[in-house]
C-alpha cells in the first residue's frame, strides 16, 4: 500500500498516542476511593453484637471528643533529626525537654513519595496516599473533594482557623472561619514568610472562639532549598520554632478545663535531602517527626531512646478519633493507639473497631476478592472476639479474665488494622505492569517502523510503500494474534490485582492484539525488503558506498544513550555528567580523525581524487540548473583545487589539531566554575570563590572585561545609535550589580554605599 509521508506519520502518531495512553494508565494507578464526600456521613457502625439471644450493645454513636482544642503546627521540611538528633538538643531545648520528660508521645512519621507539599497535606488530612500525578497539580492545587478531616470538622460545627502556606486555602476553600495565606514561591524569604504566621498568635491564643488552629511555617523549607540542611541558618530557625511551640504549649495549659484537655500536634509534611531538596524517597526526605503533646498523657520518667515508626497517613484517623469525628472514608491509616491508651478498655476497643470497620469497607469497595484478604479475615475474627468480650462486660464480669480477653482482642484488632492498611497501600502504589508492557510494545514497534522508513520519508519522493498487505494475509500474522490472545487470557485470569487492560471488552483487546501483530509483521517485512535491496548490484559503487566513521558511530551511540538515560530520575538530576562524558569522548575521537585527514591523506589516493572530481562536477551541474554563470573548470584548475583541498596549510593543520584540546580545557574550566546537580552542589567551586566578599575586586574585574568583550565583538556590525544603546545597556548591567553589592565601582571611595 502506497502512502504519502504525511499520512504515514499521522497514522504512526495516532497509534503512538494509543500506546502512550495505555502506558500512562498503568503508570498512574487509580487511587483507592470510596463513596463521594456528600455520601460519606453515614451512620457509624455499632459495637459487635454479643453472641446469644436478646443481647444488644447500647453503643451505636461516634465516641465523644477526647480533646477540647487542637493546635496543629506543621513545619515545612522538618526532618526527624532536627528534633530527635543533635540539632534538636542544641536549638530546640524546650521541645526536647517535653519529648524526653514531658507529657507527650513522639513518633517518626514515614511519608510516601512524592515528598512535595500538596500531596503530603492530602495524606495528612485524608489518610490516603496521593500518587505521582499529584506532582503535576502541585503548582495549582485544586479544591480537595475527597472526604477529609477538615470537611468532617466543618460539617460537625468545628470552628477552624488557619495561617500559613496558601495551599491549604486552595485545597479547603470556605472551610476556615479565619485565614491568612502566604505564598511559598519566594524561596529567598526566610523571615517574613514565618512572621506573617506568628503575628496572629498572641491575639488568637487569647480567644475562645475556635476549636482547631492550623499553622504552616515555610521558612525552614526555604532555607533548605537555598543553602541545605547543614546551613548556619537552620539553627536560628529551629530556635524560632522552639519558642513558638513553647508559647503555644504554655497558652494551652493555662486555658485547660478539667473535663477535656487540649492537644498540640507538631509535624512536618516532608523532610529534606542532604542538598536541601525534596520530592524523592531518601531517608531524610521521608522521615519527619510527629509529636502529640497534652496533659492527658502520662509524664515520662526517662528519655526517649528510639521513637516508634508510624505512617504519615495515621494522623488523620488519630485526629478524627480525638475530635469525635468519623474517620475519612478513603483513609488507609491506623489509629495511633498510645494517644488513646489512657481510656478504658471498652473505649479503646470501640476506637479500633471503628478504624477496622472503615478499612474493611474501603477494601470491600475496591477489591473484588476482598473476603480472601488476610486483613479482612483477621478483622472478622477480632470482631467475633470483641462480641464475646462485650457479652462478659454486659454481664458485669470484672475479673482478670475480662482484662486478659480485652488485651487479646486489642492485639487482634491491631494486627488486622496493620494488614488491612498494608493491602490498601499496596493497591495504591502498585503499578499496572501488564498495561504498561502493552503500551511499551506498541510505542517501540511504531518507533522501529519510523526508523526503518526514515530514508524513504526523507527522499525527494514524499511517498513510499508500506508493506501492509502481505503481513495481513500471512500465516505469521494469525499465529502472532493467537499467541497474544492466549497470553492475554492467561494474564487476566491469573492476575490477583485489578488490571485496566483486562477490564476492557474482549473485542477491544483482540483489536489491540491484531494491531501489535500487524506492526510486528510490517517491521519484519520492511527489514526483509531492506536486506533484499542491499543484495542488488549498485550502479555506481564509487559514489554510493559510504563507510561509517568512528565519529558517526559515537554520535549515534551517544544520542541513543542520552535518550535512554532520561528514563531514570538519577540520570536526569545529573544530566550534566552525561554531557561532560559525551563532549570529552567526542573531542578525543576527533584527534585521530584530524590526524588522519591532515597528515595521512595522500595525493595519489585515487578514491579521494575521484570523489573530489565528482563533487566539482556536481557543483557545475547545480550551477547550470540554477542559471548561475560559472566558468568551466579546466583540468589545471581542477588539479589546483584538488591539491588545495587535500593539503591544508601548516598553520591551519596545527590549529585544527589544537582545537579539541582547547575545547577540553575550556570544558574543564566551565565544570569548575559551578558545581551543579543534586549530589555535588554543596562542594566549593570557582563560582563560590568569586562571589565571596574577599574576592569582590576579582569578580568586578572579570565582569567588566566580559562586558567590554561583548561590546567590542558585537559593535562592528552595529550602527552608531545601536552602539550607544548597547554601551548604555551594558553599563546599566554593571551598575545594577554594583548597586546590589555584587561588584564594586572603580571610583567607589572607602566603605561608602552607592545609591541604587
Amino acid at each position: 500500500m502506497r502512502l504519502r509521508s504525511g499520512v504515514f506519520a499521522s497514522s504512526c502518531l495516532l497509534v503512538q498516542a494509543l500506546g502512550v495512553a495505555l502506558f500512562l494508565r498503568g503508570f498512574f494507578p487509580v487511587p483507592v476511593r470510596s463513596v463521594p464526600r456528600r455520601e460519606a456521613r453515614a451512620d457509624p457502625p455499632a459495637e459487635p453484637a454479643p453472641p446469644g439471644p436478646g443481647m444488644v450493645s447500647n453503643w451505636t454513636k461516634i465516641p465523644p471528643p477526647l480533646f477540647r482544642k487542637v493546635v496543629i503546627v506543621l513545619i515545612d521540611a522538618l526532618r526527624d533529626d532536627f528534633v530527635f538528633g543533635s540539632k534538636g538538643k542544641q536549638f530546640m531545648p524546650y521541645t526536647t525537654q517535653v519529648v524526653e520528660r514531658g507529657t507527650s508521645y513522639s513518633f517518626i512519621a514515614e511519608a510516601k513519595p512524592p515528598t512535595v507539599t500538596m500531596p503530603r497535606i492530602k495524606a495528612l488530612m485524608t489518610g490516603s496516599i496521593p500518587g505521582f500525578i499529584d506532582v503535576v497539580v502541585n503548582l495549582n492545587s485544586p479544591a480537595l473533594l475527597d472526604d477529609n478531616l477538615i470537611w468532617q470538622a466543618k460539617t460537625a460545627g468545628k470552628r477552624i482557623i488557619f495561617y500559613g502556606d496558601d495551599t491549604w486555602v486552595k485545597l479547603f476553600p470556605k472551610h476556615f472561619v479565619e485565614y491568612d495565606g502566604t505564598t511559598s514561591f519566594f524561596v529567598s524569604d526566610f523571615t517574613e514568610v514565618d512572621d506573617n504566621v506568628t503575628r496572629h498568635l498572641d491575639r488568637v491564643l487569647k480567644r475562645e472562639d475556635w476549636d482547631i488552629l492550623i499553622l504552616h511555617y515555610l521558612g525552614l523549607d526555604h532555607i533548605g532549598h537555598m543553602t541545605g540542611p547543614n546551613s548556619p541558618l537552620v539553627g536560628p530557625k529551629l530556635r524560632e520554632m522552639d519558642n513558638i511551640l513553647k508559647k503555644i504549649h504554655i497558652s494551652l495549659l493555662s486555658k485547660e478545663e478539667v473535663s477535656l484537655p487540649n492537644l498540640l500536634v507538631v509535624c512536618g509534611d516532608h523532610g529534606m535531602s542532604e542538598t536541601g531538596s525534596h520530592g524523592g524517597s531518601s531517608e531524610g526526605e521521608v522521615h519527619t517527626p510527629l509529636l502529640f503533646i497534652s496533659s492527658a498523657f502520662e509524664k515520662r520518667n526517662a528519655p526517649l531512646a528510639h521513637p516508634e515508626h508510624v505512617q504519615q497517613t495515621d494522623l488523620a484517623s488519630t485526629l478524627a478519633i480525638g475530635l469525635g469525628l468519623p474517620i475519612s472514608r478513603n483513609s488507609v491509616g491506623n489509629l495511633i493507639l498510645p494517644v488513646v491508651g489512657g481510656k478504658s478498655m471498652r473505649e479503646q476497643l470501640r476506637f479500633v473497631h471503628l478504624n477496622g470497620f472503615q478499612l474493611s469497607r474501603l477494601l470491600k469497595e475496591n477489591t473484588p476478592a476482598y473476603e480472601k484478604d488476610p486483613g479482612y479475615e483477621q478483622f472478622k475474627i477480632a470482631e467475633k472476639s470483641h462480641g464475646n468480650w462485650i457479652k462478659l462486660y454486659l454481664e458485669g464480669n470484672n475479673s482478670e479474665i475480662l482484662l486478659n480477653l480485652g488485651k487479646k482482642v486489642l492485639k487482634q484488632y491491631l494486627e488486622a488494622l496493620k494488614t488491612l492498611s498494608s493491602s490498601l497501600s499496596k493497591q495504591v502504589a502498585q503499578y499496572d505492569m501488564y498495561s504498561m508492557m502493552v503500551g511499551t510494545v506498541i510505542i517501540m514497534e511504531v518507533l522501529l517502523l519510523l526508523l526503518l522508513s526514515v530514508p524513504k520519508a526523507l527522499s525527494k519522493r514524499a511517498e513510499f510503500e508500506v508493506p501492509l498487505s502481505p503481513p495481513l494475509f500471512s500465516l505469521l500474522f494469525y499465529l502472532m494474534c493467537l499467541m497474544l490472545c492466549a497470553v492475554h487470557v492467561i494474564v487476566c485470569t491469573s492476575a490477583e490485582s485489578l488490571c485496566y487492560f483486562c477490564s476492557m471488552s474482549w473485542l477491544t483487546a483482540v483489536g489491540v492484539m491484531m494491531l501489535i501483530s500487524a506492526l510486528m509483521c510490517g517491521i519484519l517485512s520492511t527489514i526483509a525488503k531492506i536486506f533484499e535491496n542491499s543484495r542488488l548490484p549498485l550502479k555506481n559503487p564509487t559514489v554510493s558506498s559510504s563507510n561509517w566513521s568512528e565519529i558517526d558511530v559515537l554520535i549515534l551511540a551517544g544520542t541513543i544513550g542520552h535518550v535512554l538515560s532520561l528514563g531514570a530520575s538519577s540520570f536526569i538530576e545529573e544530566e550534566h555528567q552525561t554531557w561532560y562524558f559525551l563532549i570529552n569522548t567526542l573531542c578525543l575521537v576527533l584527534c585521530p580523525e584530524l590526524c588522519r585527514n591532515n597528515f595521512l591523506l595522500k595525493e595519489c589516493d585515487p578514491q579521494h581524487n575521484t570523489n573530489v572530481r565528482q563533487n566539482f562536477e556536481s557543483i557545475g551541474e547545480t550551477s547550470e540548473c540554477k542559471n548561475i554563470d560559472i566558468p568551466p573548470a579546466s583540468n589545471s584548475k581542477l588539479g589546483k583545487a584538488t591539491s588545495s583541498s587535500e593539503f591544508i596549510k601548516g598553520s591551519d593543520k596545527w590549529m585544527s589539531l589544537a582545537t579539541p584540546w582547547m575545547i577540553l580545557i575550556c570544558c574543564r574550566l566551565l565544570r569548575s566554575l559551578n558545581q551543579t546537580g543534586v549530589q555535588w552542589a554543596h562542594r566549593p567551586d570557582f563560582g563560590h570563590w568569586l562571589t565571596s566578599s574577599e574576592h569582590k575586586s576579582e569578580l568586578s574585574f572579570l565582569a567588566a572585561v566580559s562586558l567590554l568583550m561583548i561590546f567590542f565583538l558585537v559593535q562592528r556590525r552595529c550602527s552608531v545609535v545601536s552602539k550607544i544603546a548597547m554601551a548604555l545597556g551594558l553599563l546599566g548591567v554593571y551598575s545594577y550589580r554594583a548597586a546590589i553589592g555584587n561588584v564594586i565601582f572603580p571610583w567607589q571611595h572607602g566603605g561608602k554605599d552607592i545609591s541604587k
